[in-house]
Formats: structure tokens, C-alpha cells, sequence
């Protein structure tokens, strides 16, 4: 066999080593499920076998699904779709029902079959382990998790997890993993009653060897006879008021843009209802449901196969070669350059942490020690690892001290001449081969780059805030920024694990372009005269994380202020006066409200609790309307507000990857994750009715409805984003 070891010891325990080759981790892809079904036919059958331990050759147990050739497989469904939908949907349920089938087979083999779990078991991963008799998982792996995240793209756990996990430790126990992707250690797992032991990695697979010799008989609990549900069935009071409390709760956070929610519960509920057979064609049935949906092709797509790609650099630019950046400074400590110290130091580089004074300096490095506290506190990691991390960062005033970086992070505040004065006084130390990077979030690096002696090795490095917590970072291309730059910026972000997307120059780059118009339209209807709290809740409706005031509140309102001085100082007479520019000016001069960071902003804050300021409605120009727009319409301008620029800044060629473009408004301002991203938002609604909505809405509410030509020719020739820019991989 290709993708498993096979050896059979003396007292007849077959020893099943999953070992995929060329992987770095097991999945489950069409060719190990067909091996693992002989496997089992040969337990079922073989007299000499008398029971089997499952195990890892690798790291890690077993990843769940091959996500790549789930991708190739919804493409080809989709098209069968279109002329057999029928014939689309059985082909979809006999492949996944193959599956459930094969870990029946184990579970009724009528001979004991543990699980070894020597490290991350997740998706179908663990639901192999759930379909064993005896489950065990080594106690001295950090990185050990078990869990089902299926949920997190749109789909269930498809072989088993739904009817397995709930039989055996009750539905309460359940939900969270089942709906939530909760993630559990093995001393959780086993406190639970998922696991029957744990043991150290050099003892784990006797230990479940002793098992199966100790229990030759062994059943699932739900074969056996009067099998009850823990904690009770849905059908019996404690599992009703579950259910019913489980569905409020999942419409509450949802808003019913996540099916799968309502699916896994359904499946759940139904499957509890009859033997554990029938109970897995329920499931899935309701896998295969998803499946087919929009929702979970394209946050597989984007939030698995894209991210993965680029994570391992795809943007790299052709003939550049991955390199090392272990050394890297920091100007400017404040709390964005304290938070890209941090990074640094936890992803094992060196950092030169420099701010005006020692004690700004400090106070920036004060951050790594306080974020390392909590870790320790919290048992995330020891004292000894968070002093080494703490040690790597040197915090000080000399600019001698980057003379020998890889790459340097400018984070100063938005003020052009500041940051030109840094530039000089860094690219008088630092080597030829040091890119220089600015962390600038909307002045163009062109601009910057003016200051720079080496403007080919000048880039642009746009983080997000918080730092240690936001995914996306933004790597933008000057005039004459080198691919050379360009590939070490993607290293330097590739090492401290988040997602690079590369952009060309403009004024607020890619992400901030389009988050600006999703707090501008809430701008506008504000000053049009619709209620705040409708704006807000419909936001959250259309499946954003906050409405748009309250993520100008979490931004800032004074930064907008001093981003609206520099770009009027900037633009000149090109400047136009837009209905946001008055209400910040009134906000920030008025009333001295300037977001979540002094407590007072669009909401009033006091701790964790907060309300909108009753006094919006001055900025209704002609008052609150009388008659307020329904919600769909609200939504439907928030959402289209933020897709229309960034299919301009495909028309533009700011951006040339619509998996960059999906990412970037996903991890960058949080455009609806089950959308699968802006640019996906777009595809799925179809180019032709999207521009015919966006021409509606422009006719309506204004120019900033307005698509780009490229839309307008992709709507005549039936074009997608991903057919028309998209590259094989990202298909």
C-alpha cells in the first residue's frame, strides 16, 4: 500500500501506520479512503488478525480531507449541476457516503480497533478515531488537538462526527466542538469520555495494543444493547431545551448566512432519532447538501486552498528565491511597532526595537513582556520560553544597532516628513542588501520612497491592528520597488505566520480602499436620515463583524481626522469635500469623541459594555426619515459599496490575484467570511445581475454605485473573477 504500513505482531494486533508520502501531513483523499476500506475488509476477514491500533507515521495524526481535491471535485460537480442536478447530487452522497460505509465496516468488524493518536487529529482525522472501539492520545504534544472545525467553511463533519461525538459525550458536551470548532487537548478529551486513556508518545501505541488484547469483545457504546443517550436525547426534556436554546443562540450569531449551523443541528436531531446506519446516510445527506451551496465552495476555497498557497508564497515574484530574515528592526514603539516586535520575536527573529527616547523604547518592549505573562499564567508556554522571547528584543535609541538587519519595519505615525527623516537616518546604517519597509496605511510608498537613497529596495509592509491578532498584511509595491524587496517582504511575513498579499501603489492600498467605503456608506445613510441602529444591525446582518460605525470607533476617529488632513494636504485641489469629512471634523473638534480609545465615539463605552450615543441624529442633514428603507436595502448597499472598489482596483491593477483580493477582505476588515471573500461575492452573484443591482443602487444613492468598465465588459461577456484572473491553482 501507497499510504499506509501494515504489521502484524505476534499476538495478532495489525499495526496500521498512516504515512501518506511526499506529504508533510495525512488527509484523507480519495486514494488513502480506498486503502483504508481494504484495511478494514482484511481485518473483517483475516482469522490471524484479532484486532488492529491505528497510528501516525508523521507529526501529526491526520488533517482531515484533502481540501485540494475537494476543490477539484466541487468544480467538477458545479458543472454537473447546470444540466443534471439530480444526477450531480447522488454522485456527491454515494462519494461521501463511501466513507461513513468504510468506518461502519471497522466499527462492526467484530474484532477491537483503537486509535493511537500521536498528534493533531482534526476533521476526519479525529472522526477516524471516533469510529475506533478504543481511543488513546500521547500526553506529551503540545501541539496535540483534537476537533472538528468543518463548521468554520461552511460544511459538517461528514464521517460520523455529527452521530458519534453527540453518543458519546451528550449533546450539550457536543455543541460547542460540533458547531464551534472547538479545539480540545488530550487530558480535556479524555476528562470528557472521548479518549479511554493517554499515555507518553514512547508508550502510546502499547498502551492501545494492551487495550485491544484486553478487550476482544469490544463494541461501540451505541451498538450495544439499551444504549442512552448521555445527558439525555432531543427528545426528552433536557435535550429539547438544548435544541431550542442551540437554534436562538446559532441565529443570534449567524444571522442564517451560515447553513452549515442549521444543518449540523438538523442532522444532529434527526440522526438521534434512529440506529446509527440510518443515522449516517442523515448525515450525509446534509453534508452533501453543503457541499453543493456557494457558501462552502468558497470559503474552502478561499479561507484553505487560497490561504495555503499563499502562505507558502505564491505572490513571490517568478525567479526569486525563498531566503532567511532572522534580524529585523522596528522604528517606532508605539503600540503598532510594539505589536510587530512581538511577532518578530515569537517567530524566532532578533529585533532592534527603536523609538525618540529609552523610555518609549522600553514601553514598546514592555508590551512582549506583558503578552509573555499572560502566556505563562495561562500554562501557554514556560518562563524559560518567554525570556528567551523577551531577550530577543533590544530596545534602544541607537540606529548603529540596524546595521546589520535583514529588513526594517517604519511604524511611526502618518506624517510624511517624519517618516522621510526616519528613512535617511536608517539607510545611513543598514546594509545594500536590507529592504527598508513602511508600515503606512494609506500615504503611497511612491511618495515615501522619494526620501530613500535605494528606492528599489524601499516597499511598503501594512499591518493591521491589533497586530499579534489580525492575519493580513498588505506588501505594497513603489515605482521602482525591486521583486528582490518584494520576495524578502513576503519571507518577512511569511515567517511571523500571516497571510501576504501584494498590491500596487495607490492611496489607502487595497484593504483600506474598500473598508473605507463600507464606514463611508454608513456615513451616508447617516447623513441621509437613516437610524444609526439600523445601519449598524444591518451590517451585522450582511454577516460583517461590526456595523460601520462601530468599526470607525475601533479605528479611530481622530485617525480618520489626521488620514483626511494629510490626504487634503496631499491632494491639493484634486480634493473632494465627501459627507464623512464634516461629522469626523464635528466628532473629533465638537465633542472631543474619537473612538473606543477614550470611551466615547458613534458608541458609548463603559468596559465591555457599550450603546450608541443618542446624539447621531444631528448628523440626519434633513432629519430621520420618516419611512426607513428595509434592511435588505441597507445591507445590500454596505455589502455592494465594498465589492464595487475592489473590483476597481482589479480595474485599476492594484490588485491581480482574486485569491489576494478574497483574503485580503476577509482577514483585513472582516468582509463576510461565508461569502467567501469580496471577489467571490461577486462571482457567486454572477457579474451580469451584480452590475444590474450596483446600477439600481448608483441611480438611487449616488456615484459610488458606479462599477468599473472591467465589470461592466465582464457582465456583457459573462466573465467570473476567478475564470478571468484566477490562476490554476486558484481555480
Amino acid at each position: 500500500m501507497e499510504h499506509f504500513k501494515l504489521d502484524l505482531d505476534s499476538d495478532g494486533i495489525l499495526l496500521i501506520t498512516f504515512d501518506s508520502p511526499g506529504r508533510s501531513m495525512n488527509v484523507l483523499s480519495n486514494a488513502v479512503m480506498a486503502e483504508l476500506a481494504q484495511i478494514v475488509e482484511r481485518i473483517s476477514s483475516e482469522e490471524e488478525i484479532k484486532g488492529a491500533v491505528i497510528t501516525s507515521g508523521k507529526a501529526a495524526f491526520c488533517a482531515g480531507a484533502d481540501l485540494d481535491e475537494m476543490g477539484g471535485q466541487t468544480a467538477e460537480l458545479q458543472k454537473m449541476m447546470k444540466t443534471d442536478p439530480e444526477g450531480a447530487k447522488k454522485k456527491l452522497f454515494d462519494q461521501v457516503y463511501q466513507l461513513n460505509k468504510t468506518f461502519r465496516a471497522m466499527e462492526t468488524c467484530g474484532k477491537p480497533v483503537a486509535a493511537a493518536v500521536n498528534g493533531l487529529a482534526l476533521g476526519g482525522g479525529f472522526e477516524i478515531a471516533l469510529a475506533c472501539h478504543g481511543r488513546f492520545a500521547a500526553n506529551d504534544n503540545p501541539k496535540l488537538k483534537l476537533g472538528l472545525p468543518e463548521a468554520l467553511v461552511g460544511l459538517l463533519p461528514g464521517a460520523g462526527g455529527t452521530q458519534r461525538l453527540p453518543r458519546l459525550i451528550g449533546l450539550m458536551n457536543a455543541a460547542p466542538i460540533l458547531t464551534q470548532g472547538k479545539q480540545l487537548k488530550a487530558k480535556e478529551a479524555q476528562a470528557m469520555g472521548i479518549l479511554h486513556g493517554t499515555a507518553p508518545q514512547a508508550e502510546l501505541v502499547e498502551t492501545a495494543k494492551q487495550w485491544v488484547k484486553d478487550n476482544p469483545k469490544a463494541k461501540a457504546p451505541w451498538d450495544a444493547d439499551r444504549f442512552k443517550y448521555p445527558g439525555g436525547a432531543p427528545y426528552t426534556p433536557q435535550g429539547f431545551q438544548m435544541f431550542a436554546g442551540a437554534n436562538a443562540m446559532i441565529r443570534k450569531e449567524t444571522y442564517g448566512n451560515y447553513p452549515a449551523m442549521a444543518n449540523i443541528l438538523k442532522a444532529v436531531y434527526e440522526g438521534a432519532l434512529v440506529p446509527m446506519d440510518a443515522a449516517l446516510r442523515i448525515e450525509s445527506r446534509y453534508f452533501a447538501d453543503l457541499f453543493l451551496r456557494p457558501e462552502s465552495r468558497n470559503m474552502i476555497r478561499t479561507l484553505f486552498v487560497s490561504k495555503q498557497a499563499i502562505e507558502k508564497g505564491e505572490g513571490r515574484p517568478a525567479g526569486q528565491e525563498k531566503a532567511e530574515v532572522n534580524k529585523v528592526g522596528v522604528i517606532g514603539a508605539g503600540f503598532m511597532g510594539a505589536g510587530i516586535a512581538y511577532v518578530s520575536a515569537m517567530a524566532g527573529m532578533d529585533v532592534v526595537l527603536i523609538d525618540r527616547d529609552q523610555e518609549g523604547a522600553d514601553k514598546g518592549k514592555q508590551f512582549t513582556i506583558d503578552e509573555q505573562t499572560k502566556r505563562v499564567k495561562r500554562n501557554k508556554t514556560t518562563q524559560e520560553k518567554a525570556d528567551a522571547i523577551i531577550d530577543r528584543i533590544d530596545a534602544t535609541t541607537d540606529y548603529a544597532k540596524l546595521k546589520d538587519v535583514d529588513l526594517i519595519v517604519e511604524a511611526v505615525f502618518e506624517d510624511s516628513k517624519l517618516k522621510a527623516k526616519i528613512t535617511e537616518m536608517a539607510e545611513d546604517v543598514i546594509g545594500d542588501k536590507a529592504v527598508f519597509g513602511s508600515n503606512t496605511s494609506t500615504i503611497p510608498i511612491t511618495d515615501l520612497a522619494k526620501a530613500s537613497k535605494r528606492p528599489d529596495n524601499f516597499i511598503g509592509i501594512h499591518f493591521f491592528s491589533p497586530v499579534h491578532k489580525m492575519m493580513l498584511v498588505e506588501i505594497i509595491k513603489g515605482e521602482k520597488t525591486s521583486d528582490y524587496a518584494i520576495s524578502r517582504a513576503i519571507d518577512f511575513v511569511s515567517r511571523i505566520r500571516k497571510v501576504p498579499i501584494v498590491v500596487e501603489d495607490t492611496r489607502g492600498f487595497y484593504a483600506n480602499r474598500c473598508v473605507m467605503r463600507y464606514i463611508g456608506e454608513g456615513y451616508n445613510m447617516m447623513a441621509e436620515g437613516v437610524k444609526p441602529a439600523l445601519i449598524e444591525n444591518a451590517g451585522k446582518m450582511a454577516g460583517m463583524p461590526v456595523g460601520p460605525l462601530a468599526l470607525q470607533d475601533e479605528v479611530a476617529i481622530d485617525l480618520a481626522y489626521k488620514v483626511l488632513k494629510q490626504t487634503k494636504a496631499d491632494l491639493g485641489n484634486a480634493y473632494k469635500v465627501g459627507t464623512m469629512e464634516p461629522i469626523i471634523n464635528t466628532m473629533v473638534e465638537k465633542h472631543d469623541r474619537l473612538g473606543r480609545k477614550n470611551g466615547k465615539g458613534f458608541y458609548v463605552y463603559n468596559g465591555k459594555e457599550k450603546h450608541l450615543w443618542e446624539e447621531l441624529d444631528q448628523f440626519a442633514i434633513n432629519g430621520l426619515l420618516d419611512q426607513q428603507p428595509d434592511v435588505q436595502e441597507v445591507k445590500d448597499r454596505l455589502m455592494y459599496a465594498q465589492a464595487i472598489e475592489a473590483a476597481r482596483t482589479f480595474d485599476e491593477n492594484i490588485i491581480h490575484d482574486p485569491r489576494e483580493a478574497d483574503l485580503g477582505s476577509i482577514f483585513g476588515w472582516g468582509f463576510a467570511p461565508f461569502t467567501g471573500g469580496a471577489i467571490s461575492f461577486i462571482d457567486t452573484i454572477g457579474a451580469k445581475a451584480f452590475v444590474e443591482r450596483a446600477d439600481e443602487l448608483r441611480d438611487a444613492y449616488g456615484e459610488q454605485f458606479e462599477v468599473p468598465a472591467l465589470l461592466r465588459d465582464m457582465a456583457t461577456s459573462g466573465e467570473t473573477f476567478y475564470g478571468k484572473f484566477g490562476r490554476k491553482k486558484a481555480a
